[in-house]
């Protein structure tokens, strides 16, 4: 059994509407008495009090102990329940595959990458929901995310340059695989989702999330939702004509901006080999240029032609902080001084401001739970009721 969005209009809508900011309240502030959701939400107690008692019978909350409250009378606070309805989030990468599951409070009940190869992807999503999704639990969506340009549909890649992968055959293979069939997504989006949620872009209302790998993609996220554009393409910054003009691109032109600061070229900069994840390749990377001065020339070109491509960025899209992800976090500093010294030289007027470079705190695993992450979306936005999602575990194997 596969659920349903269904129309959120009359009576109907307006109790899935009332249900979703009552999620939403206790995954933003956490364990809440009845009362206090309603001071939360601006719902009336009688509203609340049928809306956790529903939730309860799905399965979706619990209580929790008990706590002083009004004029005295213990509260009982009402909590997201963990072991009942989970999210499943996917990364294929040149390199790697991730997998991330998520309970509705946003905690990782299960986060693992693989080396990238011939079955890879699939044996991952079949371990991460067999043994992490198990009896009785609900995977109520996956999203799959990928390094290629993806149409409205969210399910067709339409361009992949770094990888074999275009059309829907991805998508339904996987879809025999994991409940509830899949959603695909551009990695770049996934991961800046990521950081908007759980990272270094909370709470920061215009965020660019650059991406650190064979590619080089990024996620424009304005409080804390994505900015996709008219196709949904938006982010494709990797093939901008910036930096080495002479240099090969995966797309097969020269000069794009991925071929001068990708994870190929930093290598081809600093003269070393790629080991089995862009991560552990940054970090020996790292541990090379604390002796190597040819190491740190390499990575301060890289640098230079980082901060170019970021003052082009900054000109266009003012973000108050770009958050750096994949190999660039080992490397820290070897990068960001000399990207931070090229956007103070290239901004055009002193009256923009620099935008804050910060690394990623989520690790390799970042596109992975963003995916998750949105897969949990229409749950949130009352778009799915938890009264009958998506598919148990139980089902598919019956």
């Amino acid at each position: 059994m596969t659920s349903q969005a269904r129309p959120t209009t009359g009576t109907e809508g307006l109790r899935r509407q009332n249900t979703a900011v009552v999620l939403r309240a206790l995954r933003q502030e956490g364990p809440s008495t009845r009362a206090e959701l309603a001071k939360q939400t601006g719902l009336a107690k009688a509203t609340i009090s049928v809306i956790v008692a529903d939730l309860e019978a799905a399965g979706a909350v619990t209580e929790k102990g008990s706590r002083p409250g009004v004029r005295g009378r213990p509260g009982r606070p009402v909590v997201l329940r963990a072991d009942r309805f989970v999210s499943l989030g996917l990364e294929l990468n040149v390199d790697y595959v991730s997998a991330v599951v998520l309970d509705l409070a946003g905690q990782a009940l299960f986060s693992e990458s693989r080396p990238a190869g011939d079955g890879a992807l699939t044996d991952l999503a079949r371990d991460a929901v067999t043994a992490h999704a198990g009896e009785g639990q609900t995977v109520v969506g996956t999203t799959l995310a990928v390094p290629a340009l993806v149409r409205g549909d969210n399910r067709t890649v339409a361009w992949a340059p770094n990888l074999a992968i275009e059309g829907d055959g991805l998508a339904a293979a996987l879809g025999e695989l994991v409940p509830g069939g899949v959603q695909v997504s551009n990695d770049a989006n996934c991961a800046a989702y990521a950081e908007s949620h759980h990272g270094a872009a909370v709470g920061v209302a215009h965020a660019l999330y650059l991406t650190g790998t064979v590619g080089i993609g990024a996620g424009i996220v304005q409080d804390g939702e994505l900015v996709r554009g008219a196709s949904g393409f938006a982010g494709e910054v990797g093939h901008m004509p910036v930096g080495d003009s002479a240099a090969l691109c995966g797309c097969g032109r020269r000069g794009c901006w991925e071929a001068s600061v990708g994870l190929h070229a930093m290598l081809a900069a600093v003269g070393m080999p790629e080991l089995d994840t862009p991560l552990l390749t940054a970090e020996a990377v790292a541990s090379r240029a604390a002796d190597d001065p040819a190491v740190r020339e390499g990575l301060e070109r890289v640098g230079r032609d980082l901060g170019l491509g970021l003052a082009m960025l900054s000109s266009v899209l003012d973000p108050g902080v770009v958050v750096l992800g994949g190999y660039f976090v080992p490397l820290g500093d070897l990068v960001l001084e000399p990207a931070r010294r090229t956007l103070d030289e290239r901004l055009a007027s002193a009256a923009q401001v620099r935008p804050e470079l910060r690394l990623s705190t989520l690790g390799i695993q970042a596109a992975a739970l963003g995916a998750a992450e949105q897969s949990l979306g229409p749950v949130f936005a009352g778009e799915l009721d938890l009264g009958e999602p998506a598919v148990r575990t139980s089902d598919r194997e019956a």
